[in-house]
């Protein structure tokens, strides 16, 4: 399993735009991939204007289908992108799971 985390800061003011786009992602992305695990998007109220993704993958081939699907050009790279200053993608072993 692959696991992806992608602590994302914002522009100012986007918080709303970018938790539309993100609503209307997941169903049309990786909730349509099979090999998608999970797709978890968190907001912090205590820090406006910051999403944090958290995502699971069967395996790197599945990661690169997500990322080459219509939807995630359309609306992450394409849409979303614009909406935000920067992001870190880190992976994760997974170590335990309950």
């Amino acid at each position: 399993m692959l696991a992806k985390v992608f602590p994302i800061k914002l522009k100012d003011g986007n918080q709303a735009k970018a938790e539309e786009l993100v609503r209307a992602f997941a169903p049309q992305g990786p909730g349509q991939e099979e090999g998608t695990l999970s797709f978890r998007v968190y907001r912090d109220p205590a820090n406006p204007d910051y999403l944090l993704f958290v995502e699971h993958f069967a395996d790197q081939a599945a990661y690169d289908a997500h990322t080459g699907s219509a939807a995630y050009k359309e609306l992450i790279a394409g849409q979303f992108a614009d909406l935000i200053v920067e992001f870190v993608e880190i992976d994760h072993e997974l170590l335990v799971s309950l």
